[in-house]
């Protein structure tokens, strides 16, 4: 699967996707990966934050609609994007009735 063509949308891809790459190819990899991507990601500027936000929440849609193509690697993109985003910013841009955030409309 091409992750990095996902978390980059249609911009060149940043640095420290290819650390989120990693662990997506090697998931058991991930307890200690985190701190190195936290730390990486806490030298990005606003804009490229602001970038790194939404390539999370991009592999996260991504994951949640080939959900049923592949139910562990869907999970595995899940888990992995909202942790790290749960980490860095507190909560998750796009929380659901499961993460506990309210339904609009």
């Amino acid at each position: 699967m091409e992750y990095a063509r996902v978390l980059s949308g249609r911009e060149d891809p940043l640095p420290i996707f290819s650390k989120v790459v990693e662990v997506l190819d090697n998931f058991e990899e991930f307890p200690f990966l985190l701190e190195p991507i936290y730390r990486e990601a806490s030298d990005l500027g606003d804009e490229d934050l602001d970038r790194f936000r939404f390539g999370l929440v991009r592999l996260q849609v991504y994951a949640d609609i080939h959900r049923y193509e592949d139910m562990e690697a869907a999970q595995r993109m899940k888990y992995v994007a909202a942790t790290i985003e749960r980490v860095l910013f507190g909560r998750l841009l796009l929380e659901g009735e499961e993460a506990g955030g309210k339904q609009c409309c």
